[in-house]
């Protein structure tokens, strides 16, 4: 019997109420295309609970938690150099 909330977290990145996030934006093979995408989405919303840069690195890590092993390493390194971008767009 399949669990009724298999998919939430596919519906929190899509649908998520902090950020409206780009289509396919974690897909890219670009850290700074990552990072600029985040800070494009988290800088005009209202609805976010703490500052930009937060909202932005909390999306970030809640797809990398997510996909756990389902991640390969080369993807994983990709989204994790796009933490250190993400701070240094925001001048942190």
């Amino acid at each position: 019997m399949p669990a009724k909330n298999s998919r939430w977290s596919g519906r929190v990145t899509a649908a998520s109420n902090a950020l409206d996030l780009e289509p396919k934006v974690f897909s890219s093979t670009s850290p700074r295309a990552i990072a600029v995408s985040l800070k494009r989405s988290a800088d005009p919303s209202r609805r976010r609970k703490g500052s930009p840069l937060q909202s932005a690195m909390s999306m970030l890590n809640f797809y990398i938690n997510r996909a756990g092993s389902k991640l390969s390493a080369s993807r994983k390194r990709i989204l994790n150099a796009a933490k250190p971008e993400l701070r240094r767009l925001y001048g942190r």
